[in-house]
């Protein structure tokens, strides 16, 4: 069986020779190289064409967010973080190097005699595994506006009262893309799940909030929701609502927690008709059925289109499944929302209308 190649972007010996010893050790690996440095790590990309990266992103020179960024627009290839310090400048570091095309984030193994270091090198063999198999494309800057998609049949007009969105790998970009396109006056509430490592998890919220106009908040207990606000779960627990408030609940679906599905069933059993679900790009079939069952509800539902998904594995579930009613390119779900909710989208300065 082919091993997978993985090159190793760290600064400190001591833990690249660490990164080194754990990926090893698992026979589904070979070492493709371990360099210091941004710099090392786009020559070697080119040089050694590995199969996925860990990377560091506190690094001498060129930072891991401006690395990934420069591999995905040279070389794509599949890229899991590799983070330290989990206070908020490191969540916000690799959240933008998520947006940049990094597919998942995981901690940094401590030391050998730490409680959890079999937990944490385990998973990030895992994820390394994982994302290996990912079929990454070169990144490109994304349009700054699409037009609104045609309307798609004829439906009585609804009143919806709640917008529910769903992503896991590729995510954090994808989501900063649809809130920011719905702007500051957006009138609905909004609930979103994002697949997300434990430990990263408290500090989504923070960033999130501080790269789309609409305030965004974590939540830890039931909660009364406020029109044109963003709800995040603030632990590791399903987040579920109705048109008026918002909770977190234990258990796991579909393997995940908080998982897409568990969102989109309360949903579909709570606000029915009147509830919009949207389901972006992520790995697996998580969501799928939960957006079917909004449908099934009389919600409106849409996936996004496989020509912008950075992985196309939970919309395409939920296209087989017909839990979809639209599937759009990323740039087109927010005017798609906008219009559903008889709200015009905005348009560049200087657009000309009659264009459309």
């Amino acid at each position: 069986m082919k091993r997978i190649r993985v090159l190793i972007v760290e600064d400190s010996a001591v833990v690249r020779e660490l990164l080194r010893r754990i990926i090893s050790a698992d026979g589904r690996f070979e070492i493709a190289g371990a360099v210091p440095s941004a710099e090392e790590a786009l020559r070697g990309v080119h040089a050694l064409a590995p199969d996925v990266i860990s990377l560091d992103l506190c690094l001498p020179g060129m930072q891991g967010e401006e690395a990934t960024r420069r591999i995905m627009s040279e070389r794509p290839t599949p890229i899991v973080v590799v983070s330290g310090a989990l206070e908020s400048a490191e969540t916000n570091r690799a959240m933008n190097a998520l947006k940049a095309g990094a597919l998942a984030v995981v901690e940094k193994p401590p030391a050998t005699g730490h409680g959890d270091y079999e937990a944490i090198a385990g998973q990030l063999c895992t994820q390394l595994a994982i994302m290996s198999e990912v079929k990454v494309v070169r990144q490109q800057a994304p349009p700054e506006w699409m037009p609104a998609a045609p309307a798609v049949g004829q439906r009585p007009p609804v009143r919806y009262k709640i917008l529910g969105v769903a992503a896991s790998t590729g995510g954090p970009g994808a989501l900063m893309t649809l809130l920011g396109g719905l702007g500051s006056g957006f009138p609905l509430p909004v609930v979103a799940v994002q697949h997300m490592t434990p430990a990263f998890l408290s500090g989504f919220a923070n960033w999130l909030g501080s790269v789309v106009p609409l305030p965004v908040a974590a939540v830890t207990k039931k909660t009364r929701m406020e029109p044109g606000t963003v709800y995040v779960t603030g632990e590791m627990r399903h987040l579920l609502a109705a048109p008026e408030c918002v909770w977190t609940e234990e258990g796991r679906a579909n393997g995940h927690c908080p998982s897409a599905t568990a969102l989109f069933d309360s949903l579909a059993r709570h606000a029915g008709g009147a509830a919009i679900g949207v389901l972006l790009t992520g790995m697996g079939e998580d969501g799928a059925q939960g957006l079917l069952n909004v449908r099934r509800a009389g919600g409106y539902t849409i996936v996004e289109d496989a020509s912008t998904a950075v992985v196309n594995g939970m919309p395409a579930a939920g296209l087989r499944l017909g839990a979809a009613i639209e599937s759009l390119p990323l740039p087109a779900i927010a005017p798609r929302i906008l219009r559903l909710v008889n709200k015009e989208p905005a348009f560049p300065s200087g657009f000309d209308r009659s264009e459309r």
